[in-house]
């Protein structure tokens, strides 16, 4: 019986990790979908509503010191994006983001996206307690502690220039 009890306690876990770990709503200013919890890139490039992730962003050139940086400490850190798919500097830099993670083979492992609303809120208390205001806001982890973070676009209105800086204490 403690066996049988096991397995089934082992299955609802499993199964629970497999459900769907964000919701769907409408921003109440710009009625566009909003998705809050953790999402994937293929969860956003596959839903036509979220047209501006298929954006032509081949004039897009990535920082060169934050690629430098970036691909100095690809392996040894964490990446935690706060996005709002209602949010025009999210549609902004979250593609950017990937271009250039993608320039560098950072692995999408080492990633973690999570859709928040206009109020700055995802599913839990997430934001609340890592003080997350602003969207999109880029957080750079290691050893499972924040080194650093860029908000919206950064202080110089250029977020991988910001990022750049944030990279260099992670070496």
């Amino acid at each position: 019986m403690k066996i049988l009890a096991a397995v089934v306690l082992l299955f609802l876990s499993i199964n629970s990790f497999s459900q769907v770990q964000y919701e769907v709503s409408k921003d109440s200013q710009n009625g566009q979908k909003t998705l809050k919890g953790i999402l994937s890139r293929e969860l956003l490039l596959n839903d036509a509503e979220f047209a501006w992730m298929k954006n032509d962003i081949s004039w897009y050139k990535p920082n060169a010191d934050c690629v430098t940086n970036l691909t100095a400490v690809k392996d040894t850190i964490q990446l935690m994006v706060f996005v709002g798919t209602w949010c025009e500097d999210s549609q902004i830099v979250f593609p950017q983001l990937l271009k250039m993670l993608d320039q560098v083979g950072f692995n999408m492992k080492r990633l973690t996206v999570i859709g928040i609303d206009r109020q700055k809120t995802t599913l839990g208390s997430l934001t609340q307690a890592l003080g997350v205001t602003k969207a999109p806001t880029i957080m750079v982890l290691k050893g499972g502690k924040e080194i650093g973070r860029v908000e919206e676009f950064g202080k110089y209105g250029i977020y991988d220039k910001e990022l750049a800086e944030v990279l260099v204490k992670a070496k």
